[in-house]
């Protein structure tokens, strides 16, 4: 018998709300700000006490990290210090760490106290980041700013990130009432994620703080307080802030949605990519008129579950805003082993995933759901999705520098990176080159282990009643709906097999056979692409080990289109400089020396 997953923790803060109908905290009993103003408060301790807006004059990158969210209203005076004083060409930088975080609900009712900021608050309120814990970005382009909401503990959370921060808001509860916000722990990771010349700004002044700031290097003082406090405190290390690197000219390798991905996060990193692809954008995998966006779902591997939820909550935020892209919400995952039904249980009670995100359902209630009889449980996947994928392509690629060409190899130059073809001509000279090139990459990099995987899928006309996984799938398309798809390693051939047609056919009908009868009488069409996978379906990203400016992309297998978006922009923050959305744990399992460590 399996072992229940434990319940998820507590992440409530036990909101208390004033007569003046300011919130405190009952987990902490501490208030999340000042009764007198709030406002003023968080600009005269925070802002100025990080010597804001003087100190970005004439950066083109700034980071802000702080450590407790609340109810987002440091951000709120950030935000609108920034759309006043901001370069204009500068991008803001937001990274908050908040392990109980309130909902959009009760932060709106929190900031509604400030009529005169409340455009800014709205800006916050409408994308509100989700609650579970992980890394959530939020993207703020009218205000060209970026959050990442870290959930979780502080000493965790920020060992986890890999930023670099020009000016921390300590804004925790009080050290009496919360120590694990204050540890030697948290002040070591605010050191070691301290930019040269950084600026710290908190409330408090506890003793212990100052000592621990002072000893891990920062110029310590007492200034005058705010309101009825008598004294707050400034910190700054030496050093001076780092000179904007100048953006790169970057050739991404491969017209799939990994390269698709690569060329609008590079863009938004301030880079220029000139995507290098021998056909059309779409030519390979990505070019199916349909495909499910879904999950690797794992019971036991928090790295893997982690990344593959994380994955679909950012490829969600990103897809929905492009018209037509998304073409169904929420997919059935039919139970394949006897296992199954409990495996579900487990992922459902996973902390990784919003309330009801995932549902496990009986056979009687997939039956209903599919509108013909099944006799096995599913699970209901509400965060996962249908697309076709050509809008996406298109509009990530729309104002990229293309080049068709067939690349045979990559050398580097004194200058940057050559890109030749088989006759040993340069097609193109860069600084810098990503292979994003799914299967195509082994030949570009013949020691990356991976492997080919052929697949086939049909599609017809004709309806379904929703988006199903198994061990086949079915999927909503422009004009029907797609079947599939064949598995076949080894094989790197893509013409149009009928004996894969009757194949995806019995797949099909060997679950849903009512359905399977509708298609046999529909005209159909077919397509073939090969799959790039490693040894321990994980993704490769990131830089190749020896040879300065060479990145890789690759091996998504059959989640490329989960995967990308967020992979992309660890990628491009990797090359950028800037911080990176994904967790330094998931980072070093996709990291390409993996494999030879393991050699070793």
């Amino acid at each position: 018998m399996s072992t229940p997953a434990p319940p998820p923790a507590d992440r409530s803060p036990l909101l208390v709300w004033g007569e003046d109908g300011s919130p405190r905290s009952g987990r902490f009993d501490d208030v999340y700000f000042s009764s007198d103003d709030g406002l003023a408060e968080s600009r005269a301790v925070f802002l100025a006490g990080c010597g804001l807006p003087e100190a970005w004059a004439g950066r083109t990158r700034f980071t802000v990290a702080e450590l407790g969210f609340g109810t987002g209203l440091n951000i709120v005076a950030l935000l609108d210090l920034w759309a006043r004083n901001g370069p204009a060409d500068g991008h803001l930088h937001i990274v908050s760490v908040e392990g109980f975080p309130i909902s959009q609900a009760e932060a709106a009712r929190a900031l509604a106290s400030w009529p005169d900021v409340a455009f800014m608050s709205s800006q916050l309120l409408d994308p509100w980041p989700a609650s579970q814990p992980g890394f959530h970005r939020v993207d703020l382009p009218e205000l060209k700013a970026t959050l990442d909401l870290l959930v979780g503990d502080a000493a965790d959370m920020l060992g986890r990130w890999s930023g670099q921060a020009d000016a921390w808001f300590l804004d925790g509860f009080s050290p009496a009432t919360n120590p694990a916000m204050w540890s030697e722990t948290v002040l070591d990771a605010i050191a070691a994620r301290s930019a040269p010349a950084a600026r710290i700004a908190t409330f408090t002044v506890a003793g212990a703080v100052r000592r621990g700031l002072s000893e891990r290097g920062f110029a310590v003082a007492k200034c005058l307080g705010h309101g009825r406090k008598r004294e707050r405190l400034e910190a700054s290390l030496a050093g001076a802030a780092p000179d904007p690197a100048p953006p790169q000219r970057i050739a991404v390798i491969g017209g799939g949605i990994a390269g698709a991905a690569l060329c609008r996060a590079l863009v938004a990193a301030g880079q220029s990519p000139v995507l290098v692809e021998r056909e059309l954008p779409g030519a390979g995998g990505s070019g199916f008129p349909a495909a499910l966006v879904t999950p690797r779902l794992d019971a036991g591997d928090p790295v893997i579950a982690g990344l593959h939820a994380q994955a679909l909550e950012r490829a969600g935020d990103l897809y929905r805003r492009i018209p037509t892209a998304v073409t169904a919400e929420t997919v059935l995952q039919l139970a394949q082993a006897p296992r199954d039904p409990a495996r579900f249980a487990r992922i459902g009670a996973q902390s990784l995933w919003q309330a009801d995100a995932m549902v496990p359902v009986d056979a009687h209630q997939a039956s209903e759901r599919l509108a013909e009889p099944v006799e096995t449980s599913g699970l209901l996947m509400r965060g996962a999705f249908a697309i076709q994928p050509r809008p996406i392509l298109d509009a990530w690629l729309d104002g990229v520098e293309q080049l068709r060409s067939d690349v045979a190899r990559i050398e580097p130059v004194s200058c940057g990176w050559s890109l030749m073809d088989a006759a040993g001509k340069t097609v193109l000279m860069v600084d810098a080159v990503v292979v994003a090139s799914g299967w195509g990459a082994a030949a570009l990099l013949p020691d990356l282990p991976l492997a080919p995987v052929r697949g086939q899928a049909d599609w017809v006309t004709g309806t379904i009643p929703m988006a199903t996984a198994w061990g086949g799938y079915i999927a909503p398309s422009p004009s029907g709906f797609l079947y599939g798809a064949t598995h076949d390693r080894g094989d790197v051939e893509t013409d149009i097999r009928a004996t894969d047609t009757l194949r995806n056919r019995s797949t099909l009908s060997a679950r849903l056979p009512e359905l399977a009868r509708c298609v046999v009488e529909s005209e159909s069409q077919a397509r073939a692409a090969i799959r790039a996978t490693t040894p321990d379906r994980l993704p490769i990203c990131g830089p190749v080990d020896g040879r300065p400016g060479l990145w890789v992309l690759t091996g998504l297998g059959s989640r490329g289109f989960c995967l990308a978006p967020l992979l992309a922009e660890h990628l491009a923050a990797m090359i950028a400089g800037t911080p990176s959305p994904l967790p330094m744990d998931y980072a070093d399992r996709l990291s390409p020396a993996r494999f030879a460590a393991r050699q070793t």
